[in-house]
């Protein structure tokens, strides 16, 4: 049956009832993805609604160019799908905070567009079309460039350490300012001519505070920046939805901003830090002395034999990953210990910290990928009562999370902040290539413990080397 033409107007009920059964999909798709074991189906569930929003989005009769739309759906499809099968899960983090940027910086682009367009119709903007396109281009422009900076950072092209000059947070008020201030004449007086120049000042001065926003940000910190990033390009995508009248890209966009907010404060929280402070703080600054890792103070440095007679003979064994297992890619090593310990007759459970690798959830991605069941998993407030009955935790490559300073030391740039309270077991086994410290720039306390022994390895090699000892025994 060929639907008549009027079924593909934007007021039409067949469109709005298509839009219904799109967002119902992201409603679903999201809730799925709340557990390891159905989130892979969510991802599915609300791919599949957003094919159904675009293919019936590019059906309206109001589209036009439908041969450039095709070309760019093509390209985007084709970079999308090569650079998503390279990527490594170690860059995993990078290409969620490039995809998000890219979300924003589509935002930004719309609102421009859609400004450019209401004009050209003639006639005044009302505020309920104006504030909208403006919110979206000032948001998704920020999301965008700052986006951009928290890949750069991840991937090491420029320095993880917060960059900065004096003064810098007077210069962000200063440009935060004048954008409002824009604004606020855009919408107030845009029938002229001149207002497309200052649309167009307006997105640069939002690039540059997109910019100099993440900058002054260390590399700890970057978890709980894309999570917030990804809030914003939510945000601006809704905005754009309220300023095209669709209703679907309002819903899509809405559930994204408030998942990346509600995931901002919980992760602020992990960390016992305001989100002010997580912002503004310049934690991750460059440590110097014997913060740095320059003081000497004795270790106990062991072998793979003797992390597997460790590990062999004990009752109980808690794995705390890292940003170094990932590195290292060493996720199926580690399970394939934890298998040959379990054969052993031990109890193996996984500590994940929140904060925990690059990205949320960084941790739980990499061993749910090596097929560590996810009952094995264990969060910072379940596994910690039971550190002091575990024998060995076994810490792969985690740093700033492990170290005792955050409870020990009041002067510590990470003291209050929640940690996996590794130093509570009855030995303590830390696999790391060096005594380099962590985002925080500061020593690990951890290493210098009585209870603790160090594994100088590449992860892999050493979680592989310990389970060829482990079938030896």
């Amino acid at each position: 049956m060929t639907l008549p033409a009027a079924a593909f107007s934007p007021s039409s009920d067949f469109v709005t009832a298509c839009y219904i059964v799109a967002f119902s999909l992201f409603i679903i798709g999201v809730r799925q993805g709340t557990h390891p074991t159905t989130a892979r189906r969510g991802n599915l569930i609300a791919a599949g609604g957003m094919a159904i929003a675009v293919a019936i989005t590019l059906s309206l009769d109001v589209i036009g160019n439908g041969v450039l739309i095709l070309i760019g759906i093509l390209i985007g499809a084709l970079v999308g799908a090569v650079a998503s099968r390279r990527v490594q899960m170690t860059q995993m983090p990078q290409m969620v905070a490039l995809y998000n940027g890219v979300g924003g910086g589509a935002a930004a682009l719309i609102a421009w567009a859609e400004f450019r367009h209401q004009l050209a119709l003639g006639g005044d903007i009302p505020l309920d079309v104006m504030i909208p396109i403006l919110f979206s281009a000032v948001i998704g422009s920020v999301s965008f460039w700052g986006s951009n900076i928290a890949f750069a950072k991840l991937q090491e092209l420029i320095s993880g350490r917060p960059i900065g000059f004096p003064g810098q947070h007077i210069v962000n008020a200063v440009l935060l300012a004048a954008i409002l201030a824009g604004c606020v004449v855009l919408s107030a007086n845009h029938d002229s001519s001149p207002s497309q120049g200052l649309f167009i000042a307006v997105l640069i001065a939002a690039a540059i505070l997109g910019n100099l926003f993440v900058l002054p940000i260390g590399g700890a910190d970057m978890p709980v920046v894309i999570s917030l990033l990804n809030a914003f390009t939510g945000l601006a995508a809704a905005a754009a939805g309220f300023a095209l009248d669709n209703v679907v890209l309002i819903v899509a966009g809405t559930l994204v901003g408030s998942s990346g907010t509600i995931l901002t404060i919980a992760m602020s929280r992990a960390m016992n830090r305001s989100i002010g402070n997580l912002l503004f703080s310049g934690f991750g600054a460059v440590a110097t002395g014997a913060a740095a890792g320059g003081e000497e103070r004795p270790v106990t440095s062991i072998g793979a034999q003797d992390a597997a007679i460790k590990l062999a003979y004990a009752d109980s064994v808690v794995f705390v990953p890292g940003y170094g297992m990932a590195v290292a890619q060493a996720q199926h090593a580690v399970k394939e210990l934890a298998n040959e310990l379990e054969k052993h007759g031990v109890r193996v459970a996984f500590a994940i910290h929140p904060v925990a690798g690059r990205m949320p959830g960084h941790m739980n991605v990499l061993l749910a990928e090596a097929d560590v069941p996810y009952e094995q998993l264990k969060e910072m407030d379940e596994i910690n009562p039971e550190m002091p009955q575990t024998d060995v935790a076994v810490v792969i490559g985690a740093n700033d999370v492990t170290n005792p300073a955050a409870k020990n030391d009041p002067s510590s740039p990470i003291a209050g902040m929640p940690i996996i309270e590794v130093n509570e077991a009855r030995e303590v086994i830390v696999i790391k290539r060096s005594l380099s410290p962590g985002f925080a720039g500061i020593d690990n306390d951890l290493f210098y413990e009585p209870n603790t022994s160090m594994l100088f390895s590449d992860a892999k090699q050493a979680a592989a080397d310990i389970a060829w000892e482990v079938q030896e025994l």
